[in-house]
């Protein structure tokens, strides 16, 4: 029993120290790409993300927009319409999922320890709080990062915190 604790011991060291080696890896390509380094400065974006946006859509150019971007990786809501009348179901959940789910951790993590006061995303996120629950605060807040990951991509500018923007 010892020797196979011992032998499971080690192969758990040895992983670890590979997750290192991979971490150090995709922050070194993070922190020399230009795409990556503008993303990086978007609220909820670090290294890991920036990296499978870049290579997921390099520089945006195949959207149009934010929003077909944000619906190719199944962000917004399933729409049906007719006669005029929109109805709204739930989130697709369609196209890149392991993007979507790390866009979405991302966006978990910003909603929950942004400071609010300081920041442009705060009351835009105080005011949907209100009035939804969190997980479907936290999806919003992804399909706000999609957006503006991709107006910083296709635009080939940095990331400007503009509060006005930012509201609607």
């Amino acid at each position: 029993m010892r020797n196979l604790v011992s032998l499971l011991w080690s192969e758990w060291k040895d992983l670890e120290q590979q997750i290192i080696a991979m971490n150090a890896e995709v922050e070194q390509i993070a922190s020399s790409d230009p795409a990556c380094q503008r993303l990086r400065q978007i609220p909820g974006v670090g290294p890991l993300v920036a990296t499978a946006i870049v290579a997921a859509i390099g520089n945006g150019a195949a959207f149009h927009k934010g929003r077909e971007f944000s619906s190719w990786l199944g962000l917004v809501p399933r729409q049906h319409s007719i006669g005029g009348k929109a109805r709204l179901f739930g989130i697709s959940k369609r196209g890149n999922n392991y993007l979507r789910k790390i866009l979405v951790h991302g966006a978990r993590s910003a909603v929950l320890r942004v400071k609010r006061e300081r920041s442009p995303f705060g009351p835009w996120l105080d005011a949907l709080e209100q009035r939804a629950p969190i997980n479907v605060v936290i999806t919003a807040a992804a399909n706000k990062l999609a957006r503006i990951a991709w107006a910083v991509l296709s635009s080939g500018q940095d990331y400007r915190a503009v509060p006005d923007a930012i509201n609607g």
